[in-house]
Formats: C-alpha cells, sequence, structure tokens
C-alpha cells in the first residue's frame, strides 16, 4: 500500500520487527516491537497556541493546531483510559490523516506515552489501523484488521520508573494487545489526555493535513480512576484552529465530573 515515510522514519523502517499475527494478544518491549513500522507519527506534543481561557470557572480552553480532546494537568498521572468506535474516512483525492488516543504527558512536557487507531486518507482510500508510540521514539503499528465501527477500549498505565504497559482492545474484532515499553527517559508524567490528533510528519517535520472522520465520541474517559472531567485534575478542552484560527476540529464542552465528550471535523487546511 502507498505511504509517504518521513525521512526520520526510513532508517527504523528498515530494522522493525515482525508483525504480530492477526487475532492475539502480545506483550512486547519498545526496544524489540513485535509490530509493523508507522508510516506516519501518530503522537507528538501538544502545539498549543495562544493563552488557554476560562469556560465555565471549573474548565478551562486551548487551541493547538495539532491536538483536539481534554487534557487534566494538575497532579501525577499514573494511568488514563477511555472508549470510542472508529470513525470512517471520507476520503477525496488528497492525503489526509486523523489519530485517535489515550495517552500521559505531551500538553507541557517533551514525551508522550499513548496508544490509539487511525485512519488515512490514501487518495480516495482509507486505511484504518492500532498503533502505539513512546515519543519522542516512531509509533508501532500493529498488524490486526480495524474497521470503521469497531468498538475500542484503551489504558495507559505507568509500572514505575522509564516503563508503561499500553492496552487496546478491538472488540468487535476480538482481538487486543498489552505492550509493556520502556521510554528511555524519566517521564514527567504532568498531564493526561484523549486526543484526536492531526498526526506528523510532513517530509519538512511538519503537521498532516485532518482526515474527514466526521465525528467521535470518547465515553469511560478517565485519569488516575476519576472521570477527566474532574474539577481537581483540572481539564483543559482543546481545539484545532488553523494558522488564521479558523475551527478544523471542535469539541464539546465537559461538564463537571463528565467523561464522555464528541469531537467534530469541520474542514482541513
Amino acid at each position: 500500500m502507498l505511504r509517504r515515510w518521513p525521512i526520520l522514519l526510513v532508517a527504523l523502517a528498515l530494522s522493525a520487527g515482525t508483525a504480530l499475527a492477526s487475532g492475539t494478544a502480545a506483550t512486547a518491549d519498545a526496544t524489540t516491537p513485535a509490530v509493523t513500522p508507522s508510516a506516519v507519527n501518530p503522537g507528538g506534543i501538544a502545539h498549543l497556541i495562544g493563552p488557554v481561557s476560562d469556560v465555565t470557572g471549573a474548565l478551562q480552553q486551548a487551541e493547538s493546531t495539532n491536538w483536539a480532546g481534554y487534557a487534566d494537568t494538575a497532579g501525577t498521572y499514573t494511568s488514563v483510559s477511555a472508549s470510542w468506535t472508529q470513525p470512517a474516512g471520507t476520503c477525496s483525492s488528497s492525503d489526509t490523516y486523523a489519530a485517535f488516543w489515550v495517552g500521559i504527558d505531551g500538553y507541557s512536557s517533551s514525551t508522550v506515552e499513548q496508544t490509539g487507531t487511525e485512519v488515512d486518507c490514501v487518495g480516495r482510500t482509507p486505511e484504518y489501523y492500532a498503533w502505539y508510540e513512546m515519543y519522542p521514539g516512531p509509533s508501532e503499528n500493529y498488524s490486526n484488521t480495524v474497521k470503521p465501527g469497531d468498538h475500542f477500549t484503551a489504558t495507559v498505565t505507568w509500572l514505575g520508573g522509564e516503563k508503561f504497559s499500553l492496552y487496546i482492545d478491538d472488540i468487535t474484532e476480538g482481538w487486543s494487545h498489552t505492550t509493556d515499553a520502556s521510554l528511555g527517559s524519566t517521564p514527567a508524567r504532568t498531564s493526561a489526555e484523549v486526543i484526536v490528533e492531526a498526526p506528523c510528519c510532513t517530509d519538512s517535520g511538519g503537521i498532516l493535513p485532518l482526515a474527514d472522520f466526521g465525528s467521535i465520541t470518547f465515553t469511560a474517559a478517565y485519569a488516575n480512576g476519576e472521570p477527566i472531567g474532574t474539577p481537581s485534575l483540572d481539564p483543559v478542552g482543546i481545539n484545532i484552529v488553523d494558522g488564521s484560527g479558523n475551527p478544523e476540529l471542535t469539541c464539546t464542552v465537559l461538564p463537571p465530573d463528565g467523561d464522555s465528550f464528541t469531537c467534530t471535523w469541520h474542514r482541513s487546511s
């Protein structure tokens, strides 16, 4: 299948491990991933624009060029989880991308530990897959089948030190993976997120255009065992805007202690 390979990932692709067989569960270390190399880099830190503003007094809002969703930003995080249904991509003639994930870090730190799903439009053809990433390391794809309408649940858990457990379950297709991976540095663990992302990277290292996936609803979104909208966790709602401030992807406002929200695609720059 046709992919756009970022320059920095070519060497990694040549030495990547073999793919996991479909329909199996696995535990792997990030140094020897039993997965296929990613053609794009779904993960990356938030590229925030301007100041964070109050929305309801208990909830804040931020704008970004690559993230939309919610980030809890108070305290030290040990776990984050959520469920969602894989949306279908509406593909035209251009290549576009959209990733859906849960993770720790990246809102105010330089690493992200995450797992999720993606739809890539290669011209008029949508491609679906699941992946994990220990950013700034490369993302790694699981080889199992992913289809629009599949129901997913995912959890990222800190195991201590540099290690994390990344769990993703395609309940519809009947496969799951638990991957234990090392970051290679000490994680800050200062945020926990449930995010839709315009992934990286163009040939120059920029953000890729966002695929039209319609909308996605995240449910049972929890951080440290509490609803992601818990006021004491300082939840920040994030929307994607273009360079002129026009909305590309917006998410509904979480009520206090809320654990479900919907993000809707509007346009791609």
